[in-house]
């Protein structure tokens, strides 16, 4: 096999590396004052401003790595789900752990840089005492640099313990979430359209990292000349297509939530989002031409010197343009004067929450709603695959998947949606439906039992697929702990008096990506609780039909009794963040939180009495079932469910 020369590979990076460090210091140090006068400030120095945006490159170059490094350890190697990690994917997991180390030094080196750019003043003046003292009480950066920082420092030590594939997962979790803080205060975060802007850019920061990451350790890996690179080079691909297609939508949302199209041409901003985005454009052409080259090549590392020399070099030259972007205030911010509530949701609206804005008033969440509609073309794939082997599946739990997928798209994107963080009684509702009904109908879906029927299984001696990573994860000691009845009802009680009966409620809906948050949250405990009581998913823990009525009996008195104290209570919950919003058609506040109260009250009981209901026609089936392991199976759904059942008493057992 021909070895392609270390020395030219090295250069190749470092080469990208350096042109991308002197395009950042360009860009940056080039745009000179002005975006710093036309937000009121004086320009900060040329230290601070250099320092700054240096740093954050290192940020993400360092953060891209370590995710990357996690991914390719779990996903690109052949590492099996139920044990150790292989050499090839411990290896990854150091390479991600000194990036975390890397990434986690220069996020807190950046928290005074950051600050001091933030508000035009000199970084030594950031680093007196009276300085670092005001760091954090002022300005949001710093705050978010030290919980990425703090994440980042938690991955870097768990890296140099981890063995097992689980616990690889587990960190990739806990590193793209240190990704995301920077995100939720970045120029994303203020002027119109911020909640679009926010949630595309999640996607961006994420799909960029992912494809970076796991090319900067594909290469590295390959250069060491172990493991299975057949393997990684087949799966990477799929994988640099998907990110692309996602960087370049994304991209473009992002771009058009902060410049007008008009502005593309003629402010400073949008030509850097024209280059960015016909740098990806390019990008995603020149990957497709050389990854099929890759199917025809002589060798494996020749080839991937190729896209080691054009893709990290273009995907560092792309962050690179970003940065720069980033020391330039968007245009958005420079438009006509903003009412209060467009300042803290990002949309203006119509007026009141009449049934007829209500039902025209869309705005598609690029979180939920988005995911709600993948998961529903998803979950068809699936069933159209078990057709065409020509296998069953019930149609009942098709239409109640596709129901709740549609009650989360009503719930996040509707009218509804639109008016839930300026109404508490719309708030209610969307909780209801996010909490109580989307979740009950989803676990009735069963999508996991579908994926492990219709994923292919590895065959012997080849390296795991989908199918063994699902089973991993559903049986792992996570799944576990969350299938317990006491902890999941626990939570599910909890929730709202934690929520609604605390300061914490306020401080959720006082911005875009805590009310993303909350949603998320809402959306898991409602289908974790369920997903014990109805699902038709087999929990890695059994629980008797009489304990599920039991559980689902014992948490109807205390929603019931949240929603009377919601409805008598003579305070108003997060007053002070439904004055603020001083829309002209505010209406009594006290009325609509009690609103808020009826709804709660009604659509929280008919769920859990319909729970009832299916729960005691499960059980009936069941008992009809009993002979079922010792006699002949009656159909293809009957069969699958024996061999979950056998599949889970094997894993009690090991």
């Amino acid at each position: 096999m021909m070895r392609t020369p270390r020395p030219f590979v090295v250069g190749v990076l470092l080469g990208g590396l350096v042109a991308s460090l002197v395009l950042v210091l360009a860009l940056v140090l080039g745009s000179g004052s002005d975006g710093y006068a036309a937000l009121g400030y004086s320009d900060p120095g040329t230290v601070t401003k250099a320092g700054t945006y240096v740093l954050r490159f290192l940020v993400d170059l360092a953060g891209a790595i370590c995710v990357g490094s996690l991914v390719y350890a779990a996903f690109f190697t052949a590492s099996p789900p139920r044990g150790r990690l292989s050499a090839e994917g411990w290896a990854a997991v150091r390479l991600g752990g000194w990036s975390a180390g890397v990434w986690s030094a220069s996020a807190l080196a950046l928290i005074p840089f950051d600050a001091a750019d933030s508000i035009g003043v000199s970084v030594l003046d950031m680093l007196s005492p009276a300085g670092l003292v005001g760091l954090f009480s002022s300005v949001y950066g710093p705050k978010a640099w030290l919980v990425s920082a703090v994440l980042a420092l938690v991955v870097a030590g768990c890296c140099r313990v981890v063995m097992s594939w689980r616990s690889t997962v587990a960190l990739i979790a806990v590193a793209v979430a240190g990704l995301l803080p920077p995100v939720a205060v970045g120029n994303a975060a203020a002027g119109p359209d911020h909640d679009y802007a926010i949630n595309a850019l999640l996607y961006h920061v994420v799909a960029a990292a992912l494809w970076l990451g796991v090319l900067v350790a594909l290469v590295v890996h390959l250069r060491r000349g172990t493991g299975h690179p057949g393997i990684a080079v087949r799966r990477y691909r799929r994988f640099a297509f998907a990110c692309w297609l996602v960087l370049a939508i994304s991209g473009a949302l992002t771009a058009l939530s902060l410049v007008s199209p008009a502005q593309l041409l003629t402010t400073a901003y949008g030509r850097m989002a024209l280059a960015k985005l016909a740098g990806l454009l390019f990008l995603g052409a020149l990957g497709v031409l050389l990854r099929r080259r890759l199917l025809r090549a002589d060798t494996v590392r020749r080839s991937l010197l190729r896209l080691a020399a054009v893709e990290v070099v273009l995907i560092l030259l792309t962050i690179a343009v970003t940065m720069g972007m980033a020391q330039v205030p968007p245009p958005s911010w420079f438009g006509p004067p903003l009412e209060a509530v467009e300042v803290a949701i990002g949309y203006a609206l119509p007026g009141a929450p009449t049934p007829e804005n209500l039902l025209t008033v869309w705005r598609l969440d690029l979180l939920l709603g988005v995911a709600a509609l993948a998961a529903a073309v998803v979950y068809l794939l699936g069933v159209r695959r078990l057709r065409g082997r020509g296998e069953r599946w019930p149609l009942a739990r098709t239409t109640a998947w596709l129901g709740g997928c549609a009650l989360v798209v009503v719930a996040t994107s509707s009218g509804l949606g639109a008016y839930t963080p300026v109404s508490f009684s719309a708030h209610m509702t969307s909780h209801m439906m996010l909490n109580m009904l989307a979740p009950l109908l989803l676990v009735l879906g069963g999508p996991v039992t579908l994926a492990l029927r219709a994923l292919p299984t590895a065959s012997a001696g080849s390296p795991p697929g989908a199918r063994e990573w699902l089973e991993a994860v559903t049986n792992s000691p996570l799944a576990r702990m969350l299938a317990n009845p006491g902890f999941a009802a626990l939570l599910f009680v909890a929730s709202y008096y934690l929520l609604y009966f605390t300061p914490l409620f306020e401080a959720a809906m006082s911005e875009h990506w805590s009310r993303m948050a909350l949603n998320l949250f809402t959306v898991a405990v409602g289908y974790q609780f369920y997903w014990i009581v109805i699902g038709v998913d087999p929990a890695p823990r059994e629980f008797p039909h009489l304990g599920r009525l039991g559980m689902v009996f014992a948490v109807m008195p205390f929603h019931a009794v949240f929603a009377v104290i919601m409805m008598s209570i003579e305070s108003v919950v997060a007053e002070n963040y439904f004055r603020t919003l001083a829309v002209s058609w505010a209406p009594d506040l006290l009325a609509d939180q009690r609103l808020g109260g009826v709804v709660s009250l009604v659509a929280g009981e008919l769920a859990l009495v319909a729970a009832q209901v299916i729960l005691l026609i499960q059980w009936y089936r069941h008992d009809r079932f009993e002979g079922f392991d010792s006699g002949p199976l009656q159909d293809d759904d009957a069969a699958a469910y024996r061999a979950m059942l056998d599949k889970l008493k094997q894993t009690r057992s090991t």
